[in-house]
């Protein structure tokens, strides 16, 4: 279990920061809103999950050296759970994962004033099409917060992994959670990421069901995640993962 400091808490707000930032401003110019001449207006979803690659490769190439490349409360709670990294430090790196995403998402507001403020600057709301909307809302959170977390620990905590396609994997994963199941909740997967806009547009969607699909979901997704693989695919050949870098 590697200590941190400063500098991987300087990364870990300014990784998420960009993070929130390009997905937020993507959203907010390829997602427009329904209206009364287009009630079912065209979302590029291909386009904003290609952004979800894109920055999340760069970022975890350039500072998972620095910091493990978390961005994420959900992946800090997964790490926590693996002894990547300690209760003390996960929970600086949860502040600096929140600080940065409103940061991010003020940058946002602050460039797409008009045009963000249609998509509340990026936020992240439940489709209609989700019957009953917060329980499903929670699973597809899970879902796609799972998936993520399986290729982060199979490709950077795993110790036999083959790190290199590390940034790579971990990026498609998530861009390609986006392009299937934004749709539906918005692909958080990412409680930072949803709490930076909502908190910039004041648009919660209700502050408790919030809570229950983008903080709640994601991290359950993730804890499964880390549990499930460790299980079948770490521990039966290791007594622990401690020495393992943590990616993602």
């Amino acid at each position: 279990m590697q200590d941190r400091g400063p500098a991987a808490y300087l990364a870990e707000f300014i990784g998420t920061l960009m993070l929130v930032f390009f997905v937020c401003a993507a959203v907010s110019l390829y997602g427009p809103e329904p209206s009364a001449q287009n009630p079912n207006p065209f979302i590029d979803f291909s386009v904003i999950g290609l952004v979800h690659v894109l920055v999340l490769f760069v970022l975890v190439q350039t500072l998972a050296v620095v910091s493990g490349a978390h961005f994420n409360p959900a992946v800090t709670a997964a790490m926590t759970a693996l002894r990547q990294i300690k209760p003390a430090d996960a929970g600086i790196y949860i502040l600096a994962q929140l600080a940065g995403a409103v940061a991010g998402a003020l940058l946002v507001k602050a460039i797409l004033l008009n045009e963000g403020e249609v998509e509340n600057y990026g936020a992240t709301t439940v489709s209609d099409a989700l019957e009953g909307k917060i329980f499903p809302g929670m699973v597809v959170e899970a879902i796609g917060t799972f998936f993520l977390l399986w290729a982060i620990i199979g490709v950077a905590v795993n110790p036999r992994a083959t790190k290199e396609w590390a940034a790579l994997a971990i990026g498609g994963a998530l861009g390609m959670g986006v392009m299937v199941l934004a749709p539906l909740t918005g692909a958080g997967f990412n409680p930072a990421r949803s709490f930076g806009p909502a908190l910039v547009s004041g648009e919660w969607g209700g502050f408790a069901d919030f809570v229950l699909v983008y903080c709640v979901g994601p991290v359950v997704g993730a804890l499964m995640a880390a549990a499930v693989y460790f299980q079948i695919f770490i521990a039966p050949g290791k007594k622990g993962v401690g020495g393992a870098e943590p990616v993602g």
